[in-house]
């Protein structure tokens, strides 16, 4: 390969962390050179990769160490501004699982601190690099204007799905968490900007923090008149009846994915379906004379789609062309903060009680 490997740690054991490792192992374009937890996640994870891995307990000394080229964070999110700024003031590019941050200033802060260190910050937005969801966005731009969008993805977790989501509801909602990969889809369709959202939300557990919700749902508006809900919801008591709903509505038509497997029964916590599609379903608006539909629907069936493996190589290859090419990733860092304004406008819509404007949170 003409260019040298990178080497990379990675930051956080669990699932993402374990996912991203594996993807760096089968990449030529990687040398991993250790792993970063706290606990005892990253043992049983160098076990889990069979390879005779360092391990560390602190970012710093982890990099001063293996002298490492690039980190990738997958750990919890309120700890991702932090250990993000760590990375960066010790020279090393960043793969940061998202969200950016739990605040827009803190995402503000870690894309600002890149860009002066001049180095690669690349945000975690699996379904960018997933082809049938570019298809999906792709097709949605000749339904017209305005756009609707529906989107939800509700998850019935129990055992260790609900612990992690209790774990994640320390510092997100549902809809702050998962949410921000589907606005990011939303402001791709719509290519317009989201002006204000509302959102209600309600606390299904006492086993979760007080003032903590684990069910939310929003409405976002754009300035081209496109609206969109997103709904998502954690834990044992949710309902598997229509959780996985992706679709996307205007003038012309309507784009569906449709995931009969990804959204049959026991699929709403298993990770490995999320990012699925199966098939997506193409319906014209047009009428005949008669006042009946002019074509039928068409039926477009993904072949050889990438499992969620498969997707981590792509992410952590996009990783590796931007730092070789010296990629400008001014526009994907923008648009995840932007994403992340609008989930965090609306978990403060669901705590306020009101419509949240976008510029509020920007």
């Amino acid at each position: 390969m003409a260019n040298k490997p990178l080497r990379v740690l990675v930051v956080g054991c669990g699932n993402m962390g374990a996912a991203h490792s594996l993807a760096y192992q089968h990449l030529d374009e990687f040398t991993l050179c250790g792993l970063v937890a706290r606990g005892e996640s990253k043992t049983h994870l160098k076990a889990q990769l069979k390879s005779d891995i360092p391990l560390f307990d602190n970012l710093q000394q982890a990099i001063k160490e293996t002298q490492a080229d690039a980190v990738c964070i997958a750990t919890w999110p309120d700890s991702h501004e932090a250990l993000a700024l760590t990375a960066l003031a010790a020279g090393c590019h960043v793969f940061l699982e998202k969200p950016l941050a739990t605040t827009v200033s803190g995402a503000k802060r870690v894309v600002a601190t890149a860009k002066l260190a001049d180095k690669k910050l690349v945000v975690g937005y699996i379904l960018r690099h997933h082809p049938v969801w570019q298809q999906f966005i792709t097709l949605s731009h000749g339904l017209g204007k305005p756009l609707v969008m529906r989107m939800n993805l509700n998850q019935q977790s129990s055992g260790s799905a609900w612990h992690t989501h209790k774990m994640l509801m320390q510092s997100l909602s549902p809809i702050v968490d998962c949410g921000v990969h589907y606005l990011d889809v939303m402001c791709q369709m719509t290519q317009s900007s989201p002006l204000s959202v509302s959102a209600v939300g309600a606390r299904l557990s006492d086993d979760i923090p007080t003032g903590q919700f684990n069910y939310g749902q929003l409405q976002v508006r754009f300035a081209d008149g496109s609206v969109g809900w997103y709904e998502a919801g954690w834990g044992p008591m949710m309902s598997q009846t229509a959780f996985f709903i992706k679709d996307v509505i205007g003038p012309l038509g309507s784009v569906s994915i449709v995931a009969r497997e990804a959204a049959g029964e026991g699929q709403s916590a298993n990770v490995e379906a999320h990012t699925r599609t199966e098939s997506l379903r193409i319906h014209h608006a047009q009428l005949n004379p008669q006042g009946e539909f002019a074509h039928k629907d068409e039926w477009v069936t993904a072949t050889h789609e990438p499992d969620h493996f498969a997707l981590c190589q792509l992410e952590q290859q996009f990783f590796a062309r931007a730092i070789y090419d010296d990629s400008d990733l001014a526009l994907h860092q923008q648009q995840a903060i932007e994403s992340l304004a609008v989930v965090l406008a609306a978990d403060r819509a669901v705590r306020e009680q009101r419509t949240v404007m976008i510029k509020e949170m920007l």
